[in-house]
């Protein structure tokens, strides 16, 4: 039961509730001076916190971009408290690195009373790249790396086609996400050739009106258009793309993308490396236990992020 709750969660969440998604995004645990934090807004759809370490002053960034649905800077949701980049930021600073971290479009269109029902996967991607324009035109930071977690490993492999010195994948699914959620709703549910002809005919038609009830949150009309926006673009194909150096993470309990998606990302990518970490899940903190403390860890923020991860990363920062 929980992994089906996933299929949902991970793939089909997009947009937040109005009444969830305002008010949702805690301040508390910085332990940094406010100089070394500092709220930027890069576009009326961009808000973030730059963060650098304690000696004020990083010639490295790196970007994070945040998962599917109502993730907010920090890597929180509105059901839902964990801090996973609060925490890599922290952490990373402490390492001498410099990053950015910015809220998911939704919550800043929420909060102007913007239409965000209207959003599309390649805004996602026109937010990463603008961030980048951006800090390049700032000048403080000599190289710029960006690492997008889950639905964002993809907006960053397209992102990180220009202008960017590294990239770095965690838990990135490998195949377009249409043949993602076949694979899990026939492993999970028997519903992958249903769910196979809506896809076929959303494709074709850029709609489709006749779908199992079951299958609902997935086929929403007003999630449509942002589905067959995403559904263009193959993850393992836009990696490939890329003449950079990349780190390829993931952890071998993720309940939403399995070890097989990270080897598949690694071999598609020109210069890549691959870091697979034992008991490691979706939200990158360790699991001992089964699903249901998996399930759980999405709500802990007192968990701790596992061991190794940020060395790892900011190893191939520093050295890239």
């Amino acid at each position: 039961m929980i992994k089906r709750i996933f299929v949902s969660v991970l793939l089909c969440t997009v947009i937040a509730l109005h009444g969830h998604a305002q008010g949702m995004f805690s301040k508390d645990g910085q332990k940094q001076s406010s100089e070394l934090l500092t709220e930027i807004k890069i576009t009326p759809y961009i808000h973030g916190t730059l963060q650098l370490p304690e000696s004020g002053s990083s010639d490295k960034l790196v970007i994070f971009i945040m998962g599917s649905g109502d993730v907010d800077r920090d890597g929180n949701q509105a059901t839902s408290r964990r801090d996973t980049f609060k925490k890599l930021s922290n952490q990373l600073a402490e390492k001498g690195i410099a990053t950015y971290r910015y809220d998911k479009r939704v919550i800043a269109m929420i909060r102007q009373d913007m239409d965000y029902k209207s959003i599309k996967f390649d805004d996602f991607i026109t937010d990463a790249i603008d961030t980048v324009e951006y800090f390049r035109k700032d000048g403080r930071f000599k190289n710029i790396y960006i690492a997008g977690h889950s639905q964002g490993s993809l907006v960053g492999a397209v992102a990180s086609q220009n202008n960017v010195d590294g990239f770095i994948s965690i838990a990135g699914p490998s195949r377009p996400v249409d043949e993602a959620i076949v694979q899990q709703l026939e492993s999970q549910m028997g519903m992958g050739s249903i769910a196979e002809e809506a896809f076929n005919t959303l494709r074709k038609e850029g709609k489709v009106e006749k779908y199992s009830l079951g299958l609902a949150s997935i086929f929403n009309p007003e999630l449509q258009p942002f589905m067959l926006s995403w559904m263009q673009y193959n993850p393992s194909v836009e990696i490939a793309k890329l003449d950079i150096p990349v780190l390829v993470v993931n952890g071998d309990k993720d309940l939403q993308v399995p070890t097989s998606d990270a080897i598949a990302l690694n071999t598609a990518a020109k210069n890549s490396e691959l870091k697979i970490f034992e008991g490691m899940n979706h939200v990158l903190v360790t699991i001992e236990g089964g699903d249901l403390e998996n399930a759980k860890s999405y709500s802990e923020p007192w968990r701790e992020l596992s061991t190794g991860l940020v060395d790892t990363i900011a190893t191939f920062v520093q050295e890239n």
